[in-house]
């Protein structure tokens, strides 16, 4: 079990994490990887680095060919991704996991519905909670009801009510894969805003992104996954986005 250099114990501690798919494709090799509290990891890489294979390893939708993860100090198997939630790992995944046939307000709170006293589902209740996180926590214009069918939405407009249920039911970490992709550059910037409060009210956030200026406006470290192995793994005082820059092209 490790600590941190204050001496705390980090929240997530994945310990030389390798997958192979097949047998024989190699997406990590030997990674160590942690999450501290209350803060922000920019986990950066060109594309097929091997972020979105550790974030889905985090997040219980895979599972490691090698390697342990603990939460607060605690070895865990993450063998499914309720096991995951359970643990406090809240995901948003690039292609957003939602269901165009659903509306918004049901794609938000799908498999956690609120019910009333009675159990049955409040539906007024979920209503107003959906459009309060749509107008205050996520803004983003064309979005008038609940109701509209998601698969009637812009891929903006999708990203948003994706980030809307994850920011709904923040636990101990939100891990956002490349949330921004489909943003434009005014949502872009919100969302970075609304990330950092989040880390303010004690959250701890893994940003995956290739976007090594997104990140470095946000993150308090950098983690540089190439060709799914650990190359850089710094402080944001202890870097610059040019040296990030250089070390992302140089491998």
């Amino acid at each position: 079990m490790s600590e941190t250099t204050n001496g705390n114990v980090p929240y997530i501690e994945m310990k030389n994490i390798t997958k192979y798919y097949g047998g024989t494709i190699r997406a990590l090799h030997d990674v160590n990887f942690q999450i501290n509290r209350r803060e922000i990891v920019g986990l950066v890489g060109d594309n097929g680095a091997g972020k979105s294979t550790l974030i889905k390893i985090i997040s219980g939708v895979l599972q490691p060919t090698e390697g342990q993860i603990f939460v607060e100090g605690e070895e865990k198997k993450f063998t499914s991704s309720k096991i995951a939630m359970d643990s406090g790992i809240e995901t948003i995944y690039q292609d957003m996991n939602l269901i165009d046939c659903m509306d918004i307000m049901r794609n938000i709170f799908c498999g956690r519905e609120t019910t009333d006293a009675a159990g049955f589902l409040d539906l007024k209740e979920m209503r107003e909670r959906a459009m309060h996180l749509l107008k205050n926590e996520v803004t983003i214009e064309g979005i008038r009801s609940p109701d509209q069918l998601v698969g009637n939405l812009s891929g903006g407009q999708k990203q948003a009510v994706s980030i809307a249920r994850a920011m709904f039911f923040k636990n101990q970490v939100l891990l956002l894969d490349e949330p921004t992709s489909a943003l434009s550059v005014r949502e872009t910037h919100a969302f970075l805003d609304h990330i950092q409060k989040l880390r303010e009210e004690g959250l701890s956030i893994v940003l995956v992104t290739h976007n090594i200026f997104h990140a470095y406006q946000v993150a308090d470290r950098f983690f540089l996954l190439s060709q799914g192995e650990c190359v850089l793994d710094v402080e944001k005082s202890e870097t610059d986005i040019d040296e990030l820059t250089r070390i992302i092209v140089a491998h």
